[in-house]
């Protein structure tokens, strides 16, 4: 019988610190968060030097923590995970150098995660039936992406947002009609009150790019609706609002999608990312799937927003196929799906 790999995984790409072990790769025995969300509620949005300062506080508490939880030790422990791109540079300084501090004095492998390759693996811990090919929609706050995901630790880009990410664009929507930070799942409560065919707010087509996508133009649309409706003294219905402009980014995310999976022969379709929470989206999408006889597979909403356990998982597979970082290890903000 296989010794089960167990990884210590941290992140801290934004403003969740985070802690997981994780055993083989899709068995998670713990998964700390410590959210800041409270937090950067007061200015709006994150404060990258808060977010930075608030994770130095908090690291040490949340990696013993992680182990008490699964009952494990350092020694125990086969190898080291953490995310170091992208993400906020500061941020992403705290975990990596805890990491490779674990790393050296534990004398355990270390192996550097892309945060987004690890939203993607979040799948993993929650399908045991999951295994490439298959197609990723990976939408969160600052990314939008259509992916092949060849095998373990190989992707293909098909498809990308040519300006906001969907989840910008819901903070930025949820900003201009009052809900505030994190606008997300508050547009999203709020549309279920509203007529998601009340405004027709526009989608967009990139010439050449079928799979791309492009979300600054609905933003706009919105902003100018609202800038009609008080130069007109006309009530602004923010329910509605909200529903429609939902409804036009989730309709977006899911033709492209089907399209990718119809033109590459792609059978099972993943979510990933923070916006993969948003109800409309798995609602829609799961229609649309059982429709085209597509499997889809999305994780459980708190594997969606940022945690430990989805860059364990990623780690995992890291480790097997040898990946190793040494102690020169450096946070890269915008790094690129792929890249090593």
């Amino acid at each position: 019988m296989e010794k089960d790999i167990l990884i210590l995984a941290i992140e801290s790409s934004c403003d969740e610190t985070a802690a997981a072990v994780v055993k083989n790769g899709r068995t998670v025995l713990s998964n700390v968060i410590s959210s800041q969300i409270a937090l950067h509620t007061l200015y709006g949005g994150v404060v990258p030097e808060i977010a930075s300062r608030k994770h130095i506080e908090k690291i040490n508490q949340v990696v013993k923590e992680a182990l008490k939880e699964a009952e494990v030790t350092l020694e125990d422990i086969d190898a080291i995970g953490v995310t170091y791109g992208p993400g906020l540079v500061g941020a992403l300084l705290v975990g990596v150098a805890e990491a490779k501090a674990i790393s050296y004095a534990a004398k355990k492998p270390l192996v550097g995660v892309h945060h987004i390759e690890g939203h993607v693996s979040a799948n993993f811990i929650e399908h045991p039936d999951l295994e490439p090919p298959f197609l990723c929609l990976i939408v969160s706050g600052g990314h939008t992406h259509l992916v092949i995901v060849k095998d373990y630790g190989k992707y293909e880009i098909i498809g990308r947002t040519h300006d906001d990410a969907a989840g910008e664009a819901f903070d930025k929507v949820a900003r201009a009609i009052g809900l505030g930070y994190p606008g997300g799942p508050k547009v999203d409560k709020l549309a279920k009150e509203g007529k998601k065919d009340a405004i027709a707010f526009p989608r967009a087509n990139i010439a050449d790019a079928p799979y791309d996508f492009s979300f600054s133009g609905v933003k706009s649309a919105v902003l100018n609706h609202l800038n009609y409706c008080e130069m007109k003294k006309e009530e602004i219905n923010r329910a509605d609002i909200a529903a429609s402009f939902q409804e036009a980014v989730v309709d977006a995310l899911v033709t492209k999608t089907l399209a990718a999976a119809k033109d590459f022969k792609l059978k099972k379709v993943a979510l990933a990312g923070g916006v993969a929470s948003n109800s409309a989206l798995r609602e829609a999408m799961s229609k649309a799937c059982e429709k085209k006889g597509l499997k889809l597979y999305y994780p459980s909403p708190v594997l969606c927003t940022d945690n430990a356990a989805m860059i364990g998982a990623a780690a995992y597979y890291e480790y097997l196929n040898g990946t190793r970082h040494g102690l020169d290890l450096n946070a890269i903000p915008n790094l690129k799906i792929g890249q090593r």
